[in-house]
């Protein structure tokens, strides 16, 4: 039966957008980091992010409205549990998810002109910057990742294999959790230049780094390294056109040892790609980011997987967003 809406209900739909800016302003002005700790007015936050203080009023009562912000006299501070989530000082903080929710922000509201033209938004730096960026994005893989690394590869235990090959690894959540599960293995990791030190630190502070060889590449481009036994593919084919996953699919096939095996994480759409409601979401995010990404269906990633060399397709898992886990192996 389809959904009764009332008037109310679609424009509670279509205001949604203002909670999400005042929130992602905020992290990308970095307000949280600096009234963690100690009240301030808005005149001398002002001062400390170098902006403009009527504008920077506005904002702040808007947050203290949320409940993000207390606000006492002239005094703004952020509460201790919520510092805890939206401040650099914090080692708990999502932050990097924020902003990089900030960034999808600017290009979803850009949707109706994209779905005209067909063509991704135009990338436009934050604030921050484009190396801020990036790391926004690393960092908000890790946020997302983290706490649901080991149970999902915990979903494909018993578990062998000598040599992992993680492909777009960025900072090497998925590499130890592996290396946790199956701690005689080793692992490569392959990623972008400038993603490469973010995962040398993360896995030095880890005590893994004789265990991990780190590969900066592009996987779209180069050969991968060859002679491992297990492909781990996180949270990459919805960024890529399907004829971009069978040509992945094939240089992967080519670097697996004999019998060796791929693991998809992913978004798996039904065959009607109306659901997971996550999913299908999360396709509009690959239409204005990408130029030919999406989610896709179990079949879909059958037949491209089989078209590239690969047997035994299986749906290990099947998860209301992007941990679903599809296996295939080599033939």
């Amino acid at each position: 039966m389809a959904k009764q809406w009332s008037a109310e209900e679609i424009l509670q739909v279509a205001r949604s957008f203002q909670r999400a800016s005042v929130l992602t302003a905020a992290a990308d002005l970095n307000v949280f980091t600096c009234l963690h700790g100690w009240p301030m007015t808005a005149d001398a936050l002002a001062g400390e992010l170098c902006t403009d203080l009527r504008a920077t009023t506005i904002l702040l009562d808007a947050l203290a409205a949320l409940e993000f912000l207390t606000k006492q006299g002239d005094d703004y501070s952020v509460p201790d549990g919520l510092a805890e989530l939206l401040s650099e000082k914090s080692a708990q903080n999502v932050l990097p998810m924020v902003r990089h929710l900030a960034n999808c922000l600017g290009r979803w509201a850009q949707l109706a002109r994209i779905t005209r033209t067909g063509k991704p938004a135009e990338r436009v730096a934050g604030i921050r910057g484009e190396a801020a960026d990036q790391a926004a994005f690393i960092g908000a893989m890790h946020n997302f990742s983290a706490p649901v690394a080991a149970e999902v590869v915990g979903r494909l235990m018993p578990l062998k294999f000598s040599h992992l090959l993680d492909i777009g690894g960025a900072s090497g959540t998925w590499t130890m959790a592996f290396l946790d599960a199956v701690p005689e293995a080793r692992a490569t990791l392959l990623d972008l230049p400038a993603v490469i030190p973010m995962a040398q630190q993360r896995l030095s502070d880890a005590a893994l780094s004789d265990k991990v060889t780190l590969v900066a590449g592009d996987y779209y481009a180069d050969d991968l390294p060859a002679g491992v036994d297990l492909a781990w593919l996180g949270a990459i084919c919805h960024q890529n056109s399907r004829e971009q996953n069978r040509a992945l699919f094939a240089r992967i096939h080519k670097a697996l040892t004999d019998d060796g095996v791929v693991v998809i994480r992913d978004v798996v759409m039904d065959p009607s790609h109306t659901s997971p409601e996550a999913g299908a979401l999360f396709a509009v995010n690959m239409l204005v980011a990408t130029e030919g990404g999406s989610a896709y269906t179990l079949d879909e990633y059958r037949e491209d997987l089989s078209e590239a060399g690969f047997d035994d397709v299986t749906l290990v898992r099947r998860d209301e967003f992007m941990n679903s886990l599809i296996r295939a192996r080599k033939v």
